[in-house]
């Protein structure tokens, strides 16, 4: 959300008239239309649940990432940042401060999406809508696609009576109504109680699904009443969409992650800090029983992920700065059975402020400031491992008590991961059948395998893996 970084940093964690009523009765109308089944469901599937973060790429750099990139890899979903007009600015968050619903700001037009949309579905990859529906903007002015505003009044969607009455800022997270009525850093906040918005919204987000949008994460849900998000999500056309939910998790906060998960997954940001805590400082060898056994919501209704644009920002978990340890963290992650993962890919910054190179125009990875993570060797073979290994339990669970790890995924996969300052040469026990196998870790893209393992009929190998790296073995390779 527009400048959410303040809020992680604290816990560390004139409408015109006569469009007003046209709007209302659309969306009336589209309660009652029954759409097509969606390709995507409730939450994703279990063969590809891997989503790619391209986080402030424009529309038509997507396309062309799903289709050379994203499709080949094997990820299920892309999440594109906002689809809205909104406030000028070069910053990152002038993306979180709509004026609009049309498809009309810096990342690309109504057509550009729309291409963008089906592209990825050529290569296989659904898409996923970052919807922020919680506010509009905190000033006034001209938005990106021409129209005028001011705050608390956007032009054909909103007036005054829309906002909740609560005019300043949220002070007090142990306040349910401070944190779900008042201002999240000066946004005007939508009363989504209203009914008139509550149809504004869901026409919204039915007019992106008409364009093909498999699913939609809903910013900043925390600081909306969870049955208002509930009565927003019933009025889509299909409410069988992909739903993940921004819910931060705070110790003693009125507003809890688990009131969202009747609606649909939540992204579990304890996840997140934990991943830092054990890769930074703890031992990976406390790893064993990561998930809920340490109090996050259940995996089915998780999304996994080590950073995104808010903590890479504000200190709370890893970013790539970290090296090999960001690195290993994103493969732990992509191998260990919680949650659907979601790879954050974003670019090089200065100040937390600054926005996408290029505008968002992605014209080669690894240039321009562009990181592009989910292109990066060890994790992109990765998601090859994590679809070969889906629904397979945890097995063959080693540790050397601090920080190197081994574990199995039944009997399709298994992986190393040595976080330790040297090298580590053992015995590995597996329940992998006896074959050759590529190691993905070390395997080039396009370019064939360079290392392999055999695995001997005992289901044993001897491998030596070196400081900071992995070893990844799985069916099929």
């Amino acid at each position: 959300m527009s400048r959410r970084s303040r809020e992680a940093d604290r816990r560390g964690d004139t409408v015109v008239s006569t469009l007003r009523p046209l709007l209302a009765a659309l969306a009336v109308l589209s309660v009652g239309v029954v759409a097509p089944a969606a390709p995507a469901g409730a939450a994703p599937p279990g063969a590809k649940d891997v989503t790619a973060t391209l986080f402030e790429w424009r529309y038509d750099s997507v396309a062309r990432e799903c289709r050379d990139v994203l499709g080949p890899e094997g990820y299920g979903y892309v999440e594109v940042s906002p689809a809205t007009e909104h406030i000028r600015g070069p910053q990152w968050w002038t993306s979180y401060q709509p004026v609009s619903y049309r498809i009309a700001g810096r990342l690309g037009d109504r057509a550009a999406f729309k291409n963008m949309v089906d592209t990825c579905h050529a290569a296989g990859v659904r898409v996923v809508a970052d919807a922020v529906v919680n506010h509009m903007s905190a000033g006034s002015g001209t938005g990106t696609g021409g129209t005028s505003y001011s705050k608390y009044n956007y032009p054909g969607y909103y007036q005054n009576q829309d906002f909740h009455s609560c005019r300043q800022p949220i002070t007090d997270y142990g306040d349910r109504y401070n944190v779900q009525n008042c201002e999240l850093v000066d946004l005007s906040d939508l009363d989504t109680g209203n009914d008139y918005v509550r149809g504004a919204i869901a026409a919204y987000l039915n007019d992106l699904s008409s364009l093909g949008v498999d699913g939609f994460r809903v910013d900043a849900a925390k600081h909306m009443a969870a049955a208002d998000v509930a009565a927003i999500k019933s009025r889509l056309t299909d409410p069988s969409k992909y739903w993940v939910q921004e819910v931060i998790h705070g110790a003693g906060e009125a507003v809890q992650p688990s009131e969202y998960l009747s609606i649909g997954d939540v992204d579990e940001f304890r996840y997140a800090t934990s991943l830092k805590s054990v890769f930074s400082g703890g031992k990976l060898a406390d790893l064993s029983q990561f998930g809920e056994a340490w109090g996050f919501v259940p995996s089915a209704k998780a999304r996994s992920f080590v950073d995104n644009w808010d903590t890479e920002r504000n200190g709370s978990t890893l970013n790539e700065r970290y090296g090999s340890t960001y690195t290993l963290a994103n493969v732990f992650m992509l191998a260990w059975p919680y949650g659907s993962p979601n790879v954050y890919s974003g670019y090089s910054f200065g100040s937390t402020d600054d926005g996408p190179p290029n505008g968002g125009a992605v014209n080669a990875c690894f240039a321009d400031g562009w990181r592009c993570q989910h292109l990066w060797r060890q994790i992109a073979n990765m998601v090859g491992f994590r679809n070969a290994v889906a629904g397979q339990p945890v097995t063959r669970w080693w540790s050397n008590g601090a920080n190197a790890i081994a574990f199995g995924r039944g009997s399709k996969g298994y992986v190393v991961i040595n976080r330790e300052g040297a090298p580590l040469t053992r015995v590995f026990q597996t329940s992998l059948p006896a074959a050759s196998y590529c190691d993905v870790q070390h395997a080039e893209p396009g370019a064939g395998c360079t290392t392999r393992y055999t695995i001997a009929s005992d289901g044993t190998f001897t491998a030596t893996v070196g400081a900071g790296d992995a070893i990844a073995l799985h069916a099929g390779t």
